[in-house]
């Protein structure tokens, strides 16, 4: 039997299980005080909790930051943490959706420069753009290119791409 194990009783966790949980609890923590402030806001906590998320923020680093995250994971330890784990993960996944969406749209706009009418053809057929807009775009994006020219055309080129993988085929 182990230490303060009560016959026909459940066994008390392992010192080794009790270290995991708090380092679990600690990466949630620290993943709360790095996450955007919209999520933590959107989660309800507690007024203190809060206000020690805030104080983390603020501190640049060093020990202060050390232990500011973990007095964020002790206040942490009373409280039900799927939610807060959910939630964390959740914008997780719809930051790495948002920069898959980024770089499809770079990657398009890429080989409308590079591609010429191979590739024009194929976004307009793919996609439905205007192809006659999108041409001049072109046009002018890659002689801001060559030119060395603020891209301006290239940042709007970039937005119709953008536009144009958003809408559902």
């Amino acid at each position: 039997m182990r230490r303060r194990e009560l016959p026909g009783g459940i066994p008390p966790p392992t010192k080794t299980e009790l270290k995991r949980q708090a380092r679990a609890v600690q990466d949630l923590a620290d993943r709360l005080v790095d996450a955007p402030d919209g999520v933590v806001e959107g989660l309800g906590l507690p007024e203190k909790l809060a206000d020690a998320i805030a104080l983390a923020r603020r501190i640049g680093g060093g020990g202060a930051l050390v232990r500011q995250r973990q007095f964020v994971a002790k206040l942490m330890r009373g409280l039900d943490l799927e939610p807060v784990r959910a939630a964390l993960d959740a914008a997780t996944v719809d930051a790495r959706l948002e920069a898959a969406k980024f770089k499809r749209a770079e990657r398009w706009r890429d080989r409308l420069l590079d591609g010429g009418e191979e590739a024009l053809a194929e976004f307009t057929a793919a996609f439905g753009a205007d192809r006659a807009q999108l041409e001049a775009l072109v046009r002018a994006a890659a002689g801001e290119r060559r030119t060395g020219r603020p891209a301006g055309a290239g940042r709007r080129l970039f937005r119709e791409v953008s536009e144009r993988l958003a809408v559902p085929d």
